[in-house]
């Protein structure tokens, strides 16, 4: 009995997708930011990351950076505008950009800096 569970076990473990394997074996690397300011409120983001997750970490990790420099700034809240993301290899890299404003901004991307900071930290995600 117990050499058909192992038998079981290591043809299920054949179902799993090489890219979930590879994914799981490999913690994703924070790589940097990279922040430039196009005008008073709005700011560019490029960050990179090595194992990131489908882009979705890749867009976590700007919009920390965005929240992280709204704070500096004495600014309250970012809104997302834009974000492309280019996969080579194990590096991900996104390119992000955001307004930045004292006061809520209009639109469904916004972000409360304070909040999405502390999140940040509690997850494990670098800021500027």
């Amino acid at each position: 009995m117990r050499r058909m569970a192992v038998a079981l076990a290591l043809m299920l473990s054949g179902c799993v997708s090489a890219e979930t394997r590879s994914q799981a074996a490999y913690p994703p690397g924070y790589l940097g930011i990279e922040t430039r300011r196009l005008d008073d409120e709005m700011v560019n983001f490029r960050v990179a990351m090595r194992h990131a997750e489908k882009g979705r970490q890749l867009e976590d990790y700007a919009a920390c950076a965005a929240a992280q420099y709204a704070l500096i700034r004495g600014y309250m809240f970012a809104r997302h505008v834009r974000t492309t993301l280019e996969q080579r290899g194990a590096i991900g890299r996104a390119d992000a950009v955001y307004l930045i404003s004292a006061t809520l901004p209009r639109g469904v991307a916004t972000i409360d800096a304070e909040t999405t900071v502390r999140d940040c930290g509690a997850r494990g995600i670098p800021t500027v």
